[in-house]
């Protein structure tokens, strides 16, 4: 290094005219899933590529210019990038995929808020299964074309690097974003300045900018508080994603919610629907509400046109899990909102009371703000249901509002491109609009056993050329020796990739239990170790750094992976991210998933190896409850949800001994002479045709467009017609309802029969007083279904009485005629609730008397 002060200056090479549209498509996110654009800039310089983290904006601002001009003339560059630019355009300008029938109109749009969104790992604003997650649903909105924006922030820095020190420990590394570098531009007024919005906080106001990114049909609008006109403490609340105290987190919140919702006011975007993507975005609602209220709307009024046509979507399923901050807190940060809102500090601070906490709970005010909530599978919608019980509390969880839509994974994005290959040839190029089709994947029979077997090797092979990279860098840095790497390495063998490899990648949270097949050592080691039939088990994941617990398990697995015998046969990869991902889903040969049931609320990867032909050994847990047939992957049945958790743990640990012992191993090395298991393929291609379909992000945006977002656009019109009439009708009926609801009783006037003849009638007939509620305000219903032993709401059929008259003393009488059409021992129950006719759920009060 020669002596003196060094200098920087960047030098930004100029694009050929003929290649002027490589920036337009290094600013539009379409490349984060189309595999030929991005391998047009890694074939203008493949070490930078690799260099600038597969960023094309950074890519075009350091490539050297003689390059580019080479390129220009290069009638192979110039034919793949007219092909891309052609692609580009189709997708842009053609007929939307025939995915879903969005049904909205055109005057509907969509808001879609959220903490983090993952696209690519070039735009690292996203830590893990929640962005990427958000970033599917971005991906798959724009293939269909349905009209939706989303709204994050911009964090300098996005989640962490991780290195891996020889004991195991976690060391963490974050790094700042160039923005200059993202695929992003600032809103500008048409007068060409920036667009910002003021957010209040405690004695001050933070500005904000917006940023505009690029999702194919999809724009993404993200805050941005790094501005001079701002403290440096307000200046760092969208530094970090997930990091800082509580004040960072609720001051980050409302940047999103409220801040989020200004903006777009600001820019003239009006939403026909909300959507809350996890709790972190609730007070959303706040600001929409205040928004009303100014305009002259009471606040009970505000909050019906607001919930109408919100959407909420909790991802998590336990209790500690959802966001939560105490009331001071809450009166530092609101007092100013509940005086603008004209309700009491009480009633403010009831908007997100819990019963089991004292604090202001974000999941409460999510829920009282929306009138469609689901979680994100059948599992974790029925766990949702028993949380949020208290919410609607003389409701059944069975029967309260909270439904659920499974989440899914946009296909193009982690579909190997080497798939793409062989079902163009093989189900021809109309695939790509058939995603969704079920009966369309049957075709994958048709694939011949060894070209499906070559391309299942190609990407493990891949996949071991991209860990004995890793793995040489980590052995590099923590000083290990070329023995220890060859020890390391004997089994990842990309020519020869014969061995039974297993996966597992997430975030190292305890309940996700990375090491439950270390119960039993001994065990393990006759699985793993056998001579002829070895097993290699890959593992890669982050912790929270303040998660203590889950590095203990990160350490607990790099102890045992240095064991002398496992060593090759059980490795810890570092830094799990979008591309390590991509390897080791599309080339595992099983995916392994272990969590305490009811714990996972969905989990996406193991959708992502099924998708490129993996197989799934999972507890049946969150979406694998529902993918699991019997014939596509192997499945741990839970225990009992109250039992001990070191005898659950054994248990489970057992179980999956057992099925790798006698099941997965025996399979997979059940060989003919050509070198596979026909059995092992005849597996695969089930996993394929049953789950690549159903559990496609196409599929998810397509039920959320049918069951929440054209409902809550309808719902939310005829509560704003006529100046929001409708809104101050249930609003008036509920404040009504009650007030009412205390005094409303119900007895029995007729004489129960015990036993009746098949086609005989039974009259029913009760008395409600009704507390001065006139009777279209309830529904008094009947309930019967066959006696079982542990029988539930949807086992019954239900009936409706009709009113026949007032009996005395604010009485009415309500009757029954039924034929009965059930045989054998029956039960039946009586019940009353409130009802009319523009509620959006039937039992959103949360109201309900049985006799």
């Amino acid at each position: 290094m020669p002596p003196g002060t060094a200098f920087t200056i960047a030098v930004t090479p100029k694009i050929p005219p003929r290649l002027a549209r490589l920036e337009e498509l290094a600013n539009d996110l379409w490349y984060s899933w189309d595999r030929s654009t991005r391998s047009l800039f890694s074939s203008l310089d493949h070490a930078l590529w690799g260099a600038v983290g597969h960023n094309p904006k950074a890519f075009l601002k350091r490539v050297d210019e003689s390059k580019l001009l080479r390129a220009a003339e290069d009638r192979v560059f110039l034919a793949h990038y007219n092909s891309v630019l052609s692609a580009y355009d189709f997708y842009h300008s053609g007929p939307p995929e025939d995915c879903a029938h969005t049904g909205l109109s055109s005057s509907d749009q969509v808001a879609y808020f959220c903490f983090e969104f993952g696209f690519h790992v070039s735009f690292p604003i996203y830590s893990g299964g929640l962005g990427i997650l958000a970033g599917d649903h971005c991906k798959a909105a724009s293939d269909v074309r349905l009209p939706l924006v989303g709204v994050g922030l911009l964090y300098r820095q996005g989640y962490f690097s991780q290195t891996i020190d020889s004991e195991g420990n976690q060391q963490v590394i974050y790094a700042d974003s160039d923005f200059e570098d993202l695929p992003v531009t600032p809103v500008l007024h048409g007068n060409g300045s920036e667009v910002r919005v003021e957010v209040e906080m405690p004695q001050r106001k933070v500005v904000a900018k917006i940023w505009r990114a690029k999702i194919g049909h999809v724009t993404l609008y993200l805050l941005d508080t790094d501005l001079p006109e701002n403290s440096q403490a307000d200046r760092d609340i969208t530094h970090q994603l997930y990091g800082g105290d509580r004040t960072m987190r609720i001051e980050q919140e409302i940047l999103l919610g409220v801040g989020g919702t200004r903006a777009l006011r600001e820019m003239g975007i009006r939403p026909t629907v909300w959507h809350i993507n996890e709790g972190h975005a609730a007070f959303m609602v706040l600001e929409r509400m205040r928004d009303l209220v100014r305009q002259g709307l009471p606040f009970p009024t505000a909050l019906e046109a607001v919930a109408a046509n919100t959407i909420f979507t909790t991802h998590t399923a336990v209790p500690a899990g959802h966001d939560h901050f105490s009331d001071d807190m809450m009166t530092g940060y609101f007092e100013g909102f509940y005086n603008d809102l004209g309700i009491s500090r009480d009633d403010f601070l009831a908007l997100g009371r819990a019963p089991d906490s004292n604090d202001f709970n974000m999941t409460a005010l999510a829920i009282r703000g929306s009138r469609f909530q689901n979680g994100v599978s059948k599992i974790h919608g029925n766990v949702s249901a028993r949380i949020c019980r208290h919410l609607w509390p003389q409701i059944e969880p069975e029967e309260n509002p909270v439904a659920y839509i499974t989440n899914g994974v946009h296909v193009p994005t982690f579909l190997a491109p080497e798939w793409a290959d062989l079902f163009d040839r093989y189900l021809g190029h109309e695939w790509r609009n058939n995603i969704c089709d079920a009966k369309y994947w049957s075709r994958i029979e048709a694939i011949p056993d060894h070209l499906f077997w070559s391309v299942r090797q190609t990407l493990k092979s891949q996949m071991f050329y991209g860990v004995r990279a890793r793995l040489a860098l980590q052995n590099s840095r923590n000083h290990g020796s070329e023995a220890h790497l060859d020890r390391l390495l004997r089994f990842t063998d990309p020519v020869n990739p014969n061995i039974l490899t297993i996966g597992f990648a997430r975030r190292f949270a305890t309940y996700k239990r990375a090491t439950l097949l270390f119960e039993d050592l001994d065990w393990l080691r006759r699985i793993v170790l056998h001579q002829e039939r070895p097993v290699m088990m890959i593992f890669a994941g982050k912790a929270h750094p303040a998660d203590v617990p889950g590095q203990d398990l990160i350490r607990r697995v790099s102890e045992i992976a240095r064991l002398p015998e496992f060593q090759g046969q059980i490795l810890l990869v570092e830094d799990y991210d979008l591309r390590l991902a991509r390897r080791l889903v599309a080339g595992v040969d099983v995916w392994l998933n272990s969590p305490v049931y009811p714990l996972e609320a969905s989990g996406t990867s193991g959708m992502k190896a099924a998708i490129n032909g993996g197989l799934n050994l999972s507890v049946l847990d969150g979406w694998w409850g529902e993918g699991y047939n019997g014939k596509n992957g192997w499945a741990i049945k839970r225990g009992p949800e109250n039992m001990a958790p070191h005898l659950r743990d054994k248990e489970d640990s057992t179980d999956f001994y057992e099925t790798l012992q006698d099941h997965v191993v025996p399979l997979y090395y059940n060989r003919d002479k050509l070198g596979y298991s026909p059995e092992w393929i005849k597996m695969a291609k089930n996993s394929m045709i049953s789950l690549l379909p159903r559990f496609s992000a196409g599929r998810m945006v397509g039920e959320y467009a049918q069951n929440f977002y054209v409902p809550a656009s309808r719902q939310g019109s005829h509560y704003a017609t006529a100046d929001y009439s409708g809104a101050q009708k249930v609003a008036d009926w509920k404040a009504f309802v009650r007030n009412a609801w205390w005094g409303v009783a119900i007895r029995r006037l007729d004489a129960p029969a015990n036993r009746i003849s098949f086609g005989d009638t039974v009259y029913f007939d009760v008395a409600i007083r009704l507390n001065g509620l006139k009777p279209e305000d309830v529904i008094v219903e009947l309930l019967i279904g066959p006696q079982l032993p542990q029988a539930t709401i949807s086992d019954f059929k239900h009936y409706k009485f009709e009113c026949t008259g007032a009996e005395e003393s604010d009485e009415q009488r309500f009757t029954l005629n039924l034929a009965v059409s059930l045989c054998g021992k029956l039960d039946y129950r009586i019940r009353v609730y409130p009802y009319h006719p523009l509620l959006t759920h039937p039992l959103e009060m949360g109201m309900m008397l049985w006799l």
